[in-house]
């Protein structure tokens, strides 16, 4: 689209059918395209995010179509896309596995934070293990690395602290 804008919307509300297809219709209503979205249950209740390009004469009207599905129960805040990276630094996908407690994450995002490595997508959640139905934490995360940081020295960071918080780490592509 020439002369367009993208934009992210945030939404949090009551889980029930018709959310998704109620955010659809607002931006299909407004001229925008719906380019990217991370849509799920979480505690409850229905969360997520959606990239959204549409004309910048029809911003207007975006606001004023997610305010009615605001009134239906679903929270909506609209604040404009950032840069893409102009260069896809390296990227490194990894899974953490281990028995439950607090702070996994907190040290996990320490490390990342102090090589310089940048968290592009988290994804996490508990669940019950097969043998002895101990409860089981699971993180996948996706990363780009800055110039410089090699993959290998980031695993080697994160298998360094693998024993103090009870995880496996698995490391792909």
């Amino acid at each position: 689209m020439s002369d367009s804008t993208r934009i992210v919307l945030s939404v949090t509300g009551s889980d029930r059918p018709g959310l998704t297809s109620a955010l659809a219709e607002a931006v299909l209503a407004a001229g925008g395209n719906w380019q990217e979205g991370h849509l799920s249950r979480l505690g409850g209740l229905y969360v997520g995010s959606v990239l959204v390009e549409l004309p910048d004469a029809n911003v207007g009207e975006l606001q004023r179509q997610v305010q009615s599905i605001d009134t239906a129960g679903l929270n909506v805040v609209i604040n404009p896309a950032g840069d893409e990276p102009a260069t896809a630094p390296g990227a490194l996908l990894f899974e953490l596995v281990g028995q439950d407690r607090p702070g996994i994450i907190r040290e996990v995002s320490a490390i990342l934070a102090r090589l310089g490595v940048n968290i592009e997508s988290l994804s996490s959640g508990e669940e019950t293990a097969a043998w002895g139905g101990e409860r089981l934490f699971r993180a996948e995360l996706l990363v780009t690395l800055p110039e410089g940081v090699a993959p290998e020295a980031v695993q080697e960071a994160l298998e360094s602290i693998s024993g103090e918080i009870m995880v496996d780490f698995t490391f792909g592509g």
